[in-house]
């Protein structure tokens, strides 16, 4: 739990100091002093002073802040009855609108950037994931294992359990996870899908469901996964059985197992043991196991089935480069279209994370990525990292006061108005974006504790 969450604090520092970091570099180029810039928050531990800047290293290693000259200017409270914000030669409002435009931007740009840098260095190192095959299962003919819906866009459309989807809207699936990523961004959309059964091609048109707790689409599909013993954990109902990596399950109490839902299914009842039959390099062996359940009554047995290892690598820098870029954009339409949804319905205590769960969610990924090598551990968490940098252009560039994207449209207004707007003005802007954003931080903050009590 330590290292999930000092890696989390670290993971999230990194992006916040990459945005700090744009508007720093900026802020130099367009003729803005900087007074100071901190790699972290708190008391500085070490400082100097170089061309004007004081360099700090603070206590808390938790991203870090760029101070301009004149940015007290923005703080609430500020000399409200004056006739106009103070300009200092070399602070902020010394300079041209335009030049506070682009200070006030590159902050997003920058994680937009790193985004795409960051991506595609992966692409280019290349990275490998588990996976299943293209052929599904029919959730609602699982419903007591699945929470299935009778009436899931899959049932509707004429799918069946055994299937094999092909390609949607045009764009080829090997794998179970395709199905994921093309689905989940086609919530409420009229979707063209071609399948494969019994050897024969066919097409078929279906609607994915909005999910309510993720804001994704949904078809009512699980991977047909097919139930071959990849790993047995040691000291398990499973190994006590005396299951081996390799066995295939092919019965339960009698039942025939075909996927691993057959399995779960047969396991409804909770029994406190039951009888098994496996294929063990082609003989059939009787076994029995006498399971474990969690509190929600799910059994823990502790095995894990065969899967698909994907291997995914840019065939060169430029198109290493080229699909950093596509991903980073992808990314950035999915984002975008997320809060629409949030007015959609959808559930804000699933779907909404604050900062307490953002630094659980990076930390966790990091740690399950670690353990399956050091290698694997940065991957992952440097391609979540790049999603959560994405989330922060976007949020930043947000009209609200307070926020980038709120200064980029008031320093607009004024050069529109070809006049500076006053200090009383521009407080009660800023006013009320510092109490949204406070308020906001509140909510999202009260509700991942709620989330971590009702879901840990």
């Amino acid at each position: 739990m330590l290292f999930t969450i000092v890696t989390g604090l670290i993971g999230l520092g990194i992006v916040i100091f990459v945005h700090e970091t744009g508007h720093f570099l900026a802020a130099k180029a367009m003729g803005i002093e900087v007074e100071a810039f901190s790699l972290g928050w708190g008391n500085p531990l070490v400082r100097f002073s170089f061309r004007g800047t004081e360099y700090r290293i603070s206590s808390l290693p938790i991203g870090g802040y760029c101070k301009l000259k004149g940015e007290q200017n923005l703080q609430p409270g500020e000399s409200p009855d004056s006739a106009q914000i103070t300009a200092e030669e070399g602070s902020l409002f010394s300079v041209a609108p335009w030049r506070r435009i682009i200070t006030f931007l590159a902050g997003p740009v920058s994680n937009l950037l790193f985004s795409v840098l960051i991506l595609s260095l992966i692409w280019g190192i290349g990275y490998s994931i588990q996976t299943f095959g293209n052929r599904i299962i029919l959730v609602s003919e699982y419903g007591s294992v699945a929470f299935g819906d009778s009436r899931y866009p899959a049932d509707v459309s004429g799918l069946e359990t055994g299937d094999r989807i092909i390609s949607i809207d045009g764009e080829k699936v090997s794998y179970y996870r395709d199905i994921q990523e093309l689905i989940s961004i086609r919530a409420d959309k009229t979707t063209d899908l071609s399948v494969e059964r019994n050897g024969d091609v066919f097409n078929l048109t279906i609607t994915p469901r909005l999910n309510p707790q993720t804001g994704g689409g949904i078809i009512g599909v699980s991977p047909w996964i097919e139930p071959v013993v990849e790993e047995v954990s040691p000291g398990s109902p499973a190994s006590a059985a005396g299951i081996r990596p390799g066995d295939r399950i092919v019965a339960v109490q009698g039942n025939p197992v075909s996927n691993h839902l057959d399995f779960l299914q047969a396991l409804q009842g909770h029994p406190l043991r039951f009888g098994l039959t496996v294929e063990r390099k082609g003989e059939r062996l009787d076994l029995r196991m006498v399971p474990d359940y969690d509190e929600n009554g799910n059994p823990l047995l502790g095995i894990s089935y065969r899967s698909i290892t994907s291997k995914q690598q840019a065939s060169s820098v430029i198109d290493a480069f080229s699909r950093g870029i596509g991903e980073s954009f992808s990314i950035l339409g999915l984002s975008i279209k997320s809060f629409a949804l949030l007015f959609k319905g959808i559930d804000l205590q699933q779907a909404v994370s604050g900062p307490i769960r953002i630094t659980y969610m990076v930390g966790q990924v990091a740690s399950s990525g670690f353990s399956d090598g050091i290698m694997t551990g940065l991957i992952s968490l440097f391609r979540f990292l790049s999603f959560l940098s994405i989330a922060l252009f976007v949020m930043n560039l947000l009209p609200i006061p307070a926020l980038d994207g709120g200064l980029i449209v008031i320093t607009l207004f004024e050069m529109i108005r070809r006049k500076r707007i006053s200090p009383k003005v521009f407080n009660r802007y800023q006013v009320f974006g510092f109490i949204f954003i406070m308020t906001l931080l509140v909510f999202t903050t009260f509700n991942d504790i709620f989330y971590f009590f009702t879901n840990h």
